[in-house]
């Protein structure tokens, strides 16, 4: 029992000394929670209306999958705080499988949402095939599109600092040489003297 509290204590602490650290941290957290706050929601929409899309039965599946790698993603975790170089090593390596397995997952949870677009949201007892719950698929189709959305920004966002980079590059370094002029084109000290004494 002296033990538990004592951890409780210590953790305690060290949420403490990570919130007063400033607007950073407190963004951080504020950012972490609402982040957590819609993968939790992915999972009970995708859990609670399991069996309610028909016409494409892997998009609650979908949901299910993609909310729970985001919780337990190691990307959450700061290898700093590890001293084993084997556990750096591998969490490193599991880094990059979660990163790949949800990069694939991704796009293909793009093809099963995009491919039904605005199913029938209506349940009809003749023709179920081509039915969806409406709260089911507009939240996988907000989730895929606000990703899409973000992805595409940040690409834009890269494009654009690269090409800053080749400029100022450019600029600093290849135009510079172009003001610097040739051996040739320097007049030779007799030939200021020579024109000035005429």
């Amino acid at each position: 029992m002296a033990k538990t509290r004592k951890r409780v204590e210590e953790g305690n602490r060290e949420v403490k000394k990570i919130i007063s650290k400033g607007p950073q941290s407190k963004l951080k957290c504020f950012l972490h929670l609402i982040f957590s706050s819609l993968t939790i929601l992915q999972i009970s929409v995708g859990a609670i209306y399991l069996d309610e899309c028909p016409i494409q039965e892997k998009i609650p599946i979908y949901l299910i999958v993609f909310g729970v790698t985001l919780l337990v993603n190691p990307v959450n975790i700061d290898p700093r705080s590890i001293k084993n170089d084997f556990l750096k090593k591998g969490l490193e390596c599991l880094r990059w499988i979660t990163t790949l397995f949800l990069f694939c997952w991704f796009i293909a949870g793009n093809v099963w949402v995009y491919s039904v677009y605005q199913p029938s949201y209506s349940k009809n007892a003749t023709d179920v095939s081509s039915y969806c719950n409406k709260t089911l698929y507009l939240v996988a189709f907000s989730v895929i599109t606000a990703l899409n959305i973000f992805l595409g920004l940040t690409a834009i966002c890269c494009v654009l600092c690269i090409y800053c980079c080749i400029s100022c590059f450019r600029t600093c370094f290849i135009d510079a040489d172009d003001d610097v002029p040739a051996d040739d084109d320097v007049p030779a000290d007799d030939d200021i003297s020579g024109d000035s004494a005429e």
